[in-house]
């Protein structure tokens, strides 16, 4: 009798696992109940270029090093410093061209492209009056051999006029919470007051400019561009034939280097906005106000040394 009981409890036994297993294994039901038994084990948190130790000095008056993949600061001298920028104004001008304009458009070359770089002694795209170019070739125009002449083309096309442009510059970077940003052009060149002194409502900030940049380059077009260091646009019945070298240096002296924008005026000093990538990583570095143009890349060839051979840890925990 008591062997019958055991045999019948260890065939109900045997019964009820028979059951409960498919119901744990195959039902949103048995997979909630395994999941309170077996909770979800904390994910290890991938290890990231951490600064230790000092910097390294660089000769500019701000510098600014992000890594463009976690979007933490690497290194900062007077970052928040409102300081004039130059031609890598044409960042943002890019940036916004690309992400709310017709690329496809035409766009004729007026007067007062011409005259913006006669006015300012900018730097040009050598653009010829009356020409008809897709907005889209302009770009290279404008970043490139930083075009001021292009920048005017571009924003008399998209927004009727430079003044209506820079509104819309302003607006963008207010978008983008770019504090320490304020433009009067959309190409850098120093503007003159009336009475005779630079005006200075042209700045932005080097941490501005790195965070901006950082966006610009998440766009596959921009980022395009501005690692192109040769851009031939050939003669067609309504243009003339064009031929851009970009004057950014680093591209052709730092392996992995991917862009950015140089700048240059005596107010501004050399500028130099510069990405480059490495063993899977992406740095994005500004210097504002060095002392001569090839200081500049010195010393983003030496902050990007310096980050990419940082060593690889886990991030600090929120409690630490």
């Amino acid at each position: 009798m008591l062997r019958r009981t055991l045999a019948i409890i260890l065939l109900l036994l045997a019964l009820s696992i028979g059951i409960a297993v498919p119901i744990l294994t195959f039902t949103p039901l048995g997979a909630r109940v395994l999941q309170s038994f077996s909770p979800t084990p904390t994910p290890i948190p991938s290890p990231i270029l951490t600064v230790r130790g000092t910097p390294p000095p660089v000769n500019a008056k701000a510098a600014y090093l992000l890594d463009a993949d976690t979007g933490h600061v690497l290194d900062d001298v007077n970052g928040e410093q409102r300081l004039p920028m130059a031609s890598t104004t044409k960042i943002m001008t890019a940036l916004i061209t690309i992400e709310t304009a017709n690329l496809d458009q035409i766009v004729t070359v007026h007067q007062d492209a011409f005259d913006e770089v006669q006015k300012h002694s900018g730097s040009t795209a050598n653009l010829v009056v009356g020409d008809q170019i897709r907005l889209k070739d302009l770009l290279y125009g404008l970043m490139l051999p930083s075009g001021d002449d292009a920048a005017i083309a571009i924003a008399d096309a998209v927004s009727g006029s430079p003044a209506k442009f820079v509104q819309v510059m302003n607006n963008y970077a207010h978008k983008l919470h770019l504090t320490q940003t304020h433009y009067i052009n959309p190409d850098g060149l120093t503007y003159m007051t009336p009475q005779g002194r630079p005006d200075t409502n042209q700045y932005m900030s080097a941490a501005d400019l790195a965070h901006l940049t950082r966006s610009a380059m998440s766009n596959p077009l921009f980022a395009q561009i501005v690692e192109l260091q040769h851009y031939v646009l050939g003669a067609t019945t309504v243009h003339h034939t064009y031929i851009w070298d970009s004057i950014d240096t680093l591209l052709s002296i730092y392996p992995g280097a991917t862009g950015v924008k140089t700048g240059h005026t005596e107010e501004a000093g050399y500028c130099l906005v510069f990405s480059a990538t490495n063993a899977g990583h992406h740095l994005i570095g500004v210097v504002l106000n060095e002392n001569s143009d090839n200081q500049r890349f010195v010393d983003a060839k030496t902050l990007l040394d310096w980050g990419f051979n940082l060593p690889l840890l886990p991030p600090p925990t929120p409690s630490s």
